[in-house]
């Protein structure tokens, strides 16, 4: 019986001893959950608002701007005033903080808004430009900005840029058929589109270099206004109808026109090349442009003739040559041009006899200037006149024969 009882004290002693451990455990095990929610709530406490971004990470390449819309809430009611600052950045690289266009250094985090507030109507927005240098390289870097408002409640924001050097989200500039071929004299019209990927509208400004005296414009498709700038919706593209007018005076070739369009974050660009075609042509006048002059018979009379190269292509061997009427001649002083530039004209002088028995009156004589390639002629009126001395002889007969009948009627009239 001893036994007995002394094995119940013992089991009893046991049973005590395994309940102690088991609250002894519990207690350990249960006080870091209460621990650790206290610790949050207090830091919680502590931060007081909260700075975020939609968009923490982004892409980006070497050169580029890239903004962040910064939203704050406050988490306890209550208002703050944060000052803004760039804690970490990579070396070389800058920001600003920018609010209503104006550059900020606080904020102004009011009472009423919190994380399932709109930021944007409460006000609780900045922005962060980040300004990526040209030589920075490939890689991912992070930025952190920090919110603090002087009495302990403050947030810090990471933020990552990725640098890719390829062409993401970039626009494009091309041309239906960028190739065409005229005479000169002929305007040209190229069907172009302009391409924005980006994630914004951008307006891009228009321009055209091309060699002087040529004329290029820029007409949105479906317009019949010319602009200077178009603006694009993002994602979206936009038609444009390019005219080229080359001067009349053009020589035959081909001519390359660089055209661009120019936004804030893009330059896009597209070439037109026109190839003018070779033509062919000559007029033939006098520097006056009249083509009339007096003569008389048999006697030389000269004038000044003008042959000039209207076309676009250098011109060699050009003969003259003349239609005349019956026994007249004419020569030149040139009656080959070994070589007339395009534009270019060449005066020579033409020597012309009318024939002896030329009576008074108009007579048209031809003059032609050929080439293999073409021809041209002037057809010049040509008055023939008497000379005033044969008029005074003829006077002076008359007169001599009234004078005679005068003697004659007063010596025999008297009978």
């Amino acid at each position: 019986m001893k036994k007995m009882k002394s094995f119940k004290q013992k089991m009893g002693l046991l049973g005590m001893t395994a309940v102690l451990l088991t609250g002894t455990l519990t207690s350990v095990n249960v006080s870091p959950v209460w621990a650790a929610e206290e610790t949050e709530a207090a830091e919680a406490d502590s931060q007081g608002f909260d700075m975020s971004t939609s968009y923490p990470g982004v892409s980006a390449k070497a050169g580029e701007t890239v903004s962040f819309t910064l939203n704050f809430a406050s988490l306890t009611g209550d208002s703050y005033d944060a000052a803004l600052s760039v804690e970490s950045i990579p070396e070389g690289w800058s920001g600003t903080f920018r609010g209503d266009e104006s550059q900020i250094s606080r904020i102004h985090i009011s009472a009423e808004s919190s994380t399932s507030d709109s930021s944007e109507e409460s006000g609780n927005t900045a922005t962060f430009s980040l300004t990526i240098p040209e030589d920075a390289e490939e890689g991912t870097y992070q930025i952190e900005l920090l919110a603090d408002d002087g009495s302990g409640n403050e947030d810090l924001l990471e933020l990552e840029v990725t640098v890719d050097q390829t062409e993401t989200g970039q626009g494009n500039f091309t041309t239906e058929y960028p190739e065409q071929q005229g005479a000169s004299g002929t305007s040209f019209s190229f069907d172009a589109t302009l391409v924005n990927n980006r994630g914004a509208a951008q307006s891009y400004s228009l321009s055209a270099e091309a060699p002087s005296g040529w004329q290029v414009s820029f007409t949105p498709s479906g317009e019949s206004s010319q602009v200077a700038s178009i603006e694009v919706e993002a994602g979206s593209s936009a038609g444009l109808t390019i005219d080229v007018t080359p001067p009349e005076t053009i020589t035959e070739g081909e001519y390359t026109i660089p055209c661009t369009a120019v936004s804030a974050s893009e330059t896009l660009s597209t070439d037109l090349v026109v190839t003018i075609t070779g033509t062919y042509d000559l007029t033939v006048s006098t520097p006056s442009g009249n083509l009339s002059l007096d003569a008389y018979a048999n006697t030389e009379e000269s004038f000044t003739l003008t042959v000039t190269n209207t076309g676009n292509v250098d011109l060699s061997n050009i003969n003259l040559s003349s239609s005349l009427p019956t026994d007249w001649e004419a020569d030149f002083s040139e009656s080959t041009i070994d070589t007339l530039e395009a534009g270019a004209s060449k005066e020579v002088t033409v020597n012309l006899t009318p024939s002896s028995d030329a009576i008074t009156g108009d007579y048209v004589a031809t003059i032609t200037a050929s080439t293999d390639e073409t021809s041209s002629e002037a057809q010049f009126r040509v008055s023939i006149k008497t000379h005033t001395s044969w008029g005074i002889v003829a006077v002076v007969i008359i007169i001599a024969l009234l004078v005679c009948l005068g003697l004659i009627f007063k010596k025999y009239g008297r009978r």
